[in-house]
């Protein structure tokens, strides 16, 4: 059985309150149920932080640790922008895939969030697609995405 790890940067706890005009209605805990019906035959694991540190150390844990994965779903909210070490940690872990998703468009939006310090080390990019980003990236790491 496959592991994949989902992990959410700041603010994405907020799912379902936060913005739903740009970011749906649907929970975080909503999504993951739907991840978990789709792929019974995959471990989904979760994990959210609001800081960078934490998730930085998630993703070493993921590729490192005592129950390594076998591929990272990574929403990381805003540090998608800001973070050279967040970007830096994804290309420790290589060749463990990881993709970048997001909800929103963000090429639709700010220009400041046109960049991404981690999509040259991430596997693949989905953006804007809503909610189902988490699913295609899932079903992208269990088709074997490199």
């Amino acid at each position: 059985m496959k592991k994949i790890l989902i992990i959410n940067g700041p603010n994405l706890n907020l799912l379902g309150r936060r913005e739903p005009g740009v970011y749906g209605t649907a929970t975080m805990d909503d999504i993951i149920a739907d991840v978990r019906a789709r792929f019974g035959d995959a471990e989904i694991s979760y994990f959210q932080s609001n800081h960078e540190g934490s998730l930085i150390d998630r993703l070493h844990e993921a590729a490192y640790g005592p129950s390594p994965v076998d591929g990272i779903v990574l929403n990381a909210g805003g540090y998608t922008h800001t973070s050279v070490a967040l970007a830096d940690a994804v290309a420790a872990i290589a060749p463990l895939p990881v993709i970048e998703v997001h909800i929103s468009n963000v090429h639709a939006r700010e220009p400041f969030r046109r960049l991404s310090y981690l999509s040259p080390v991430c596997a693949g990019t989905i953006t804007g697609l809503g909610t189902r980003v988490y699913a295609l990236a899932v079903e992208a790491l269990l088709d074997g995405c490199r």
